[in-house]
């Protein structure tokens, strides 16, 4: 029995990472580095699961004596997040197709609803107060964030503790994801798996997902139940 659905945020929610590739390189000038990420070049380090990893595995290309320590890369960062939630505050994101209304349904069927990302609290809340006008904790019965876990995405951590906080085995959930890594890390928690490819992750093999979409319009309880 189908009795809750767990979404990942960035990219899958809605397209965030535009708006978190302006935030990290505006975040980079305030800081006085000549860092600047493309879209070409943010698509690579997408591969890497989390902002502060992103940054280490950027800087890994640069002459040690030019690389930040982990004390300047987690203030960098949290200078990120604030930019990242004035560009919300900013109304400058809607959701993904399909979305919201798979979302209202499941609540209104008595289905819990989840978050399993590898973004933090500060940006789950941000995308909330934006795309629906409301608390993230009014949208979502739990909320999983990437700073809870040791291992991020493709580690099935953050999946595990959205269904430990939901009190749900793995076989009654479902989970939602644009990426590779979130479709990995939510198959190695047990759970089937519906991915809606973003901008940045349509080049992506998802062959391991039960159900590839490019979107959620039209998507019923009764289609997922049945994966």
């Amino acid at each position: 029995m189908l009795k809750a659905l767990i979404f990942d945020v960035d990219g899958t929610l809605a397209e965030t990472e535009e708006a978190h590739r302006a935030a990290f390189n505006q975040a980079f000038g305030d800081a006085g580095l000549d860092w600047h990420w493309s879209m070409e070049t943010y698509r690579i380090l997408l591969r890497t699961t989390g902002g502060k990893e992103r940054m280490r595995a950027h800087q890994m290309g640069l002459p040690v004596s030019e690389r930040l320590s982990d004390n300047q890369i987690a203030a960098l960062h949290k200078n990120k997040t604030a930019l990242y939630g004035d560009i919300l505050a900013s109304g400058a994101l809607v959701l993904r197709p399909g979305v919201a209304d798979l979302v209202e349904t499941a609540r209104k069927a008595g289905l819990k609803v989840g978050v399993a990302t590898t973004t933090n609290l500060p940006n789950v809340e941000a995308l909330a107060q934006c795309c629906w006008g409301r608390p993230a904790d009014e949208i979502f019965d739990v909320i999983a964030a990437g700073d809870q876990v040791a291992a991020k995405k493709p580690a099935p951590d953050i999946f595990n503790l959205a269904l430990a906080r939901l009190g749900l085995p793995a076989d009654q959930c479902i989970g939602f994801e644009d990426s590779l890594n979130g479709a990995q890390s939510a198959r190695a928690a047990g759970l089937r798996v519906v991915v809606t490819p973003s901008i940045y992750t349509d080049d992506q093999d998802f062959n391991t997902a039960q159900l590839l979409r490019p979107s959620l319009v039209g998507l019923t309880l009764a289609d997922l139940a049945a994966l």
